[in-house]
Formats: structure tokens, C-alpha cells, sequence
């Protein structure tokens, strides 16, 4: 599937100061960029790759304090749709080092809070199974609601609120897959499907010795996600960042299937 990305935002920065971008899709397994441009005028920029081995950031340093970045790109993923319930788990003793610092706690997934519970609730459970069980219920449980959390609310805040955004549907899924012993790590990108159109979270799971994704808010399938980059919650991928605050002037996310695919069928 090829899939048309278009993003186009405006922020009132603090004038001199740099922003951490990141909203470059990944060139990752799963998915192919096939175009790519990043316009952010009277910025220098310097690219730097991901501490989690996913991904780019971009530092934009302008002179101003008006920060404008467009961003279009066509990728073509071909990632397929996998029933979690078919995979099953790797032993703990021999996962590899790229997924084992998916079992511990971080600061928006306090998986070490979340043991007792998960025992209880999905104790039964192995593998795939379990992995489906604990998204199903962060998915069910969980109301999507927009503005119900903040840039500084946690897995814990969610579970008791069981209210959220993407974000917050990632991070509880997190939380209790890692509780688990199932490593899972935060996935920032693109979707389909995703209302409002903005930037998206997910989640990807190590199961039968592979990164699988997965969508606890039931927005998009694997096939139609494309990743911009990973880490251990939204600390590690915000789509922005700045050393002084930053307002919103404008912003507009725009995810579509190829024209040209649809028209060759």
C-alpha cells in the first residue's frame, strides 16, 4: 500500500531557540520511503539518528520566532496484518538486548506498578494470547476522548481515569504488556483512518522474535500504520521539542492512500 503523508504546522517559539523534530518517517522494516521533503525556511537543520535505533530527529535552528515546517512524503508499506494470537513469546533468557529494555519501567509506563493486576487479570494466559487480551482490554476499557490528559499525564493516571488519547492508550498498553514479562515499546507515526487526522501512537510487541504493531485504540491495522520512530514512551519520540515553550499557531496532519495506486487499482 502506498500512503500519502502531509504535515504543515506554524509555532510562536522563543526567538533563537532550536527545535527537536520528529516527523520524518523511518526507513524501517515493513515499509519503503519512496519520496521525502522537509521545507522549514530561514532554519539550518542537522539530522541525528534515534537513541532507540529507530528513526531520525531533526534539530531546526532559525533566527526567528515564527518556526514553519512542511513535510510531505510517499511511502509504501507492506507490513502484514498478523493475528497476535498466532505468535507466541520468546523465553526471557533469550531475547535479544534490543528488546529487553522493553520490560522495565520508564517514566510515563510504570509497568512495576501494574504486576499484581495484570497476574490477576490475565494470569492464564501465553504468548500471542496474552499480548491480545491485554490490548482488547486497554482498548475496551479505555474511552477515547479528546483534551482528557495532559503532556504530563501517566499509564497510572490512565488506568484510573480509563480515559485518553493515543498517547494514553499506548502507554497503559505499554505498561501492562511489560508487567507481562511481554516487551513492548511506544511507536510514533502515521495512520489511516485516525479522526482527528494528527500525529499517532501505537504499540509494537516482541512476539515469535519480531517487532509486531498494534493499535490499542482500534484506529489502524499494521498495513495501514507507517512509522516515524520508537522508544520507551512519549518522551523518547514527541513530535517537537523546545528548551522554552512553544504555541501552536497552526497545524494540520494529512494521511491518504496513493491516488495512483487507487487509480492502477
Amino acid at each position: 500500500m502506498f500512503v500519502e503523508i502531509s504535515v504543515a504546522m506554524t509555532y510562536d517559539t522563543a526567538k533563537g531557540d532550536p527545535a527537536l523534530l520528529a516527523i520524518e518517517v523511518a526507513e524501517t522494516q515493513g515499509q519503503t520511503v519512496v519520496r521525502s521533503a522537509l521545507d522549514v525556511p530561514k532554519a539550518k537543520l542537522k539530522r541525528i539518528d534515534s537513541a532507540f535505533g529507530v528513526g531520525q530527529r531533526i534539530w531546526a535552528m532559525g533566527t526567528g520566532s515564527l518556526l514553519t515546517v512542511k513535510y510531505s512524503a510517499t511511502v509504501d508499506v507492506v507490513r502484514d496484518d498478523v493475528a497476535l494470537e498466532t505468535l507466541g513469546a520468546t523465553p526471557l533468557h533469550l531475547l535479544r538486548a534490543e528488546a529487553l529494555e522493553y520490560l522495565r519501567p520508564s517514566r510515563f509506563c510504570q509497568s512495576d506498578l501494574f504486576v499484581d493486576f495484570v497476574e490477576q487479570q490475565f494470569g492464564g494466559l501465553r504468548g500471542g494470547a496474552k499480548a491480545a487480551a491485554i490490548l482488547d482490554w486497554v482498548h475496551t476499557q479505555t474511552s477515547y476522548v479528546s483534551g482528557s490528559s495532559t503532556s504530563t499525564t501517566t499509564a497510572t493516571d490512565t488506568f484510573f481515569s480509563r480515559q485518553g488519547v493515543c498517547r494514553d492508550f499506548a502507554h497503559l498498553a505499554c505498561s501492562l504488556l511489560r508487567a507481562a514479562h511481554i516487551p513492548a515499546r511506544y511507536v510514533s507515526g502515521y495512520g489511516l483512518h485516525v479522526q482527528p487526522s494528527d500525529f499517532h501512537a501505537v504499540v509494537q510487541v516482541w512476539l515469535d522474535g519480531a517487532w509486531r504493531i498494534c493499535d490499542a485504540t482500534g484506529m489502524c491495522l499494521p498495513s495501514e500504520f507507517v512509522v516515524i520512530a520508537t522508544g520507551r514512551d512519549a518522551a523518547d519520540v514527541a513530535f517537537m521539542e523546545t528548551s522554552q515553550s512553544a504555541q501552536c499557531v497552526a497545524q494540520e496532519v494529512a494521511v491518504a492512500k496513493s491516488r495512483q495506486q487507487n487509480m492502477s487499482g
